[in-house]
């Protein structure tokens, strides 16, 4: 009887090294063209608004970086890096919701300390607007792993 990469028992720390190694595979320079872009023209859309100061630099780090962390996690699940090893491209699309963790949490990590060291935003504030973009990093990343690993069975 073959065993599908699902069944292998694996432990808990193997298994957050394996996410950790599926989320390098995605495509992060396009990841941070595609970030730096979206920051761009949210920082041009603050100034045309009038809204200058720290508070504006900020917003549109934190859209780079949620735009940077979405394309590269969503790449990763979907293992189209010619360049990885395929026992790691085939383990991130079986588990897409433990490699989207990944991107989820560097986000949330350099959301919430760049809110902390810019912006003169309290310590619940930054922590709150650090998860909720995690939190939507990790459902759109998810759930595209999720969405490609259905369409191929």
């Amino acid at each position: 009887m073959r065993r599908s990469s699902r069944d292998i028992d694996v432990t808990r720390s193997e298994k957050r090294q394996l996410a950790v190694a599926s989320a390098t595979l995605g495509p992060w320079r396009p990841a941070a063209a595609v970030g730096a872009l979206g920051g761009g023209v949210s920082l041009a859309l603050h100034a045309i608004g009038g809204d200058f100061g720290l508070g504006m630099v900020v917003s549109a780090l934190s859209v780079a970086l949620m735009l940077f962390f979405l394309v590269g996690g969503a790449g990763a699940v979907l293992g189209t890096s010619a360049k990885a090893d395929r026992r790691i491209r085939r383990w991130a699309r079986a588990h897409p919701w433990q490699v989207a963790v990944v991107p989820a949490g560097l986000l949330f990590v350099s959301d919430f300390v760049m809110r902390q060291i810019l912006s003169s935003e309290g310590f619940f504030g930054s922590l709150w607007d650090g998860l909720w973009r995690g939190a939507i990093v990790a459902a759109v990343v998810g759930s595209v792993g999720a969405v490609a690993a259905s369409r191929r069975s």
